[in-house]
């Protein structure tokens, strides 16, 4: 597994399925063109772009630009990464036909490839400091534990939480975890939350 800082942005699921066969880190789809109106996606990119920063890994055809452009143009702070694949020509094993531009998307390239585009674009890869590979990650346990999901005042806790650190409250816990892993440690959550 790589470990990556910065938070993959990827179109779609299968997108996100093949990274995270091989990435340890955030990885957040845009559900393609969706992600032009959802407010609460772009708000949640932008935290993270400021906070450790986000790298936008999508295809290499006109709607992968579209969407990319679209996404740096909203974010005007934070660290905007891009990587990019190369225009492979062929189609993805679970299509029956090629894209409408006959290339291969993300999920359809190596890892190899993948890994490549974001060391060129400049990601941090594996080379974490000791003293971060030595941080207790926040888990969705914790949340529970600490009553951010699975009870009853859980929706309430969760929704003041996200006000708190500017993140939509509509984001599902295992989304909620990804992003507070990339915020904070788990020491500063319990001081948060008013656990410690």
């Amino acid at each position: 597994m790589y470990k990556i800082k910065e938070a993959i942005v990827v179109e779609g699921a299968y997108d996100r399925i093949k990274l995270s066969g091989f990435i340890d880190g955030v990885i957040i789809q845009t559900n393609g063109f969706t992600v032009f109106k959802d407010k609460n996606k772009l708000k949640t990119l932008k935290t993270l772009a400021e906070n450790g920063g986000i790298v936008i890994l999508t295809d290499s055809d006109t709607a992968g630009f579209r969407i990319r452009s679209y996404i740096k143009q909203y974010i005007i702070s934070g660290d905007v990464k891009n990587a990019y694949i190369p225009e492979i020509k062929g189609k993805e094993k679970r299509k029956n036909q090629p894209s409408k531009e006959g290339l291969l998307g993300v999920e359809g390239v190596t890892e190899e490839i993948i890994i490549k585009a974001l060391k060129e674009a400049g990601c941090e890869i594996n080379g974490q400091a000791e003293q971060e590979a030595k941080v207790r990650p926040i888990t969705k346990t914790d949340l529970y534990l600490l009553g951010l999901s699975g009870g009853e005042e859980s929706a309430r806790k969760r929704k003041a939480l996200c006000e708190r650190l500017g993140v939509p409250s509509k984001i599902s816990p295992n989304m909620l975890v990804g992003v507070l892993n990339r915020l904070m440690s788990y020491e500063q959550l319990l001081e948060i939350t008013g656990e410690r």
